[in-house]
């Protein structure tokens, strides 16, 4: 019971401070639950990255989940989505019920949270990149995964690249001592892994026959957000047209309605599939309110608690491999160059707009590095920057 307290603790205080989008989430995760408390080592941690940017659905809270699961059990990965998710999930359906179409897009104190968001994401990949990307080979492979990144920016070359990268590790890395890793604690069996991977390709069978038979928005809602969970690669940014194309034309709210939930997604922190508990808010004619939000927010959850449920029992096994440590060594220096592409865009892109932008960029990324701040501090400094920067533009 303590651990399960500990982990509703501090992944709630994640969920309250972690803004910038999944990949700054990675730098926080990595800051509280590798360098703080130490639940797992630098290489445990690096490789649930890669085995959840693998995977389809939101990638940060993949990597949550797996570190509440091999901390406390089931019930330890199910409070550790709970803590990170409903700080912004309640926020934003609490957006929906009082701002209605209410313009906060352009508010000093968010564009300081998009700022920070630079300045964390720079601190992820300077940690992961001088671990992961060293030498000729490595770096070279996180510098084209990242080009190649931002000249085709799909969710499906990152996949591509993970691959083919995987592949580049296993044949050049093959005469690298197998690295020693430390077992992660995985309290599943892999008969029970093996009930959630089905569980999770029966759901994406089963739901879609069940709408064609069943004409209820409820049900109908379920598929549509479970799907777009459950087929989506490279996280929140990529699932809203998808989520557009489903809610809009069915007639579940106007174009307006979405479009402002989505300017309310930017100023909450937390994942951004939290912004399916607004749609299923606004959803009309019913479910909607507070109940159609819990239930767009279970659904396109649901998939990312299945697949890392059903991957982890498997992992120690395959990680352990050789051939695999080869493989990944490959996979871990394209997941940096993933992560330097995001740091350009959507995160700098999206914030870095004047000098003045860039110079509380770079006070936050000293605070963080120099002065060792926490970050949900230097997020505080910021958004206050954020409102300073608003009154002299």
């Amino acid at each position: 019971m303590s651990r399960i307290l500990e982990v509703l603790k501090v992944s709630t205080r994640l969920g309250l401070t972690s803004f910038g989008g999944p990949i700054a989430h990675l730098g926080y995760f990595h800051e509280e639950y590798v360098k703080r408390r130490k639940w797992l080592d630098e290489k445990s941690y690096t490789d649930l990255v890669a085995l959840c940017q693998f995977l389809p659905g939101p990638a940060s809270s993949q990597v949550g989940i797996a570190i509440g699961i091999q901390r406390a059990g089931l019930i330890g990965g199910l409070i550790a989505w709970l803590g990170f998710t409903l700080p912004s999930a309640i926020a934003l359906m609490i957006f929906a019920f009082v701002l209605k179409g209410l313009n906060i897009q352009h508010a000093g104190w968010l564009h300081g949270l998009m700022i920070v968001a630079v300045a964390v994401v720079a601190q992820a990949v300077w940690g992961m990149a001088s671990k992961l990307a060293t030498g000729r080979v490595r770096g070279t492979i996180a510098i084209l995964s990242a080009v190649i990144t931002l000249f085709v920016p799909t969710s499906y070359i990152q996949v591509l690249l993970i691959l083919v990268s995987g592949l580049i590790g296993w044949r050049f890395f093959k005469t690298d001592t197998p690295q020693e890793i430390q077992p992660m604690h995985i309290p599943i069996s892999r008969k029970t892994g093996v009930g959630f991977l089905t569980l999770f390709f029966a759901f994406l069978i089963v739901f879609p026959l069940l709408r064609l038979g069943i004409h209820n928005q409820g049900l109908a809602m379920f598929d549509s957000f479970y799907r777009a969970g459950a087929l989506v690669f490279g996280g929140g940014h990529v699932v809203l047209p998808l989520l557009q194309r489903d809610v809009v034309p069915t007639g579940w709210m106007s174009n307006a309605q979405f479009l402002a939930g989505y300017g309310a997604t930017q100023a909450v922190p937390g994942p951004l599939f939290t912004f399916s508990a607004y749609l299923g808010f606004v959803s009309k004619p019913y479910p909607n309110g507070i109940v159609g939000g819990v239930l767009a927010l279970i659904a396109i959850f649901l998939p990312a608690f299945l697949l890392v449920a059903g991957a982890l029992p498997f992992w120690n096994a395959i990680r352990s491999k050789p051939g695999f440590q080869s493989a990944l060594a490959g996979i871990n220096a394209s997941v940096v160059g993933i992560l330097i592409a995001a740091l350009y865009n959507p995160v700098w892109t999206s914030a870095i707009k004047t000098p003045y932008d860039f110079c509380l960029a770079i006070i936050a990324f000293a605070l963080l590095i120099i002065w060792k701040l926490p970050p949900w501090i230097v997020v505080v400094i910021s958004a206050l920057g954020g409102l300073v920067l608003s009154a002299i533009a």
